[in-house]
């Protein structure tokens, strides 16, 4: 694990506003100079802290504005891997976390319609392992960036 000081933490921050920011705006904001901000997230991405660049899509403009949580129980052995497995070849299907206890995995979908989500909720019912679903319709969100 690597040391993450206060500085670090605003530059995450202002990277996860934004992550095309400049080294340059970000040093401008933080106080330091262009090569530190620079060294400093450099650190961050070898200490693997920071994973990635990514893009924030408005899916209700592509079409896909309905998004909803569906509860999923398995039967007994069925092993986490195969829950992965099977719902991440569902495209769909935006991410899949496996907890513990009931139910036994949370899918998060995205679609265009509500019969679309039908479609998909209908698919997942059909594999083989999966023994119950409960969908839970998302009406609004807040993400900490």
């Amino acid at each position: 694990m690597i040391e993450i000081d206060d500085i670090d933490h605003r530059l995450l921050r202002l990277l996860r506003e934004d992550g095309r920011r400049t080294f340059s705006e970000m040093a401008g904001t933080i106080g330091l100079s262009v090569a530190a901000v620079k060294r400093r997230v450099d650190r961050l991405r070898e200490g693997g802290v920071i994973t990635g660049f990514s893009v924030q899509v408005d899916y209700a403009k592509l079409g896909w504005g309905i998004e909803a949580f569906i509860e999923v129980r398995y039967s007994g052995a069925t092993p986490a891997s195969e829950m992965i497995r099977t719902s991440s070849a569902v495209p769909e299907i935006q991410a899949v976390f496996t907890i513990a206890g009931d139910p036994d995995a949370l899918i998060h979908v995205r679609v265009r319609d509500l019969d679309h989500l039908q479609t998909v909720i209908d698919g997942l019912r059909r594999t083989g392992q999966v023994t119950g679903t409960k969908t839970l319709m998302i009406l609004g969100s807040w993400v900490r960036r």
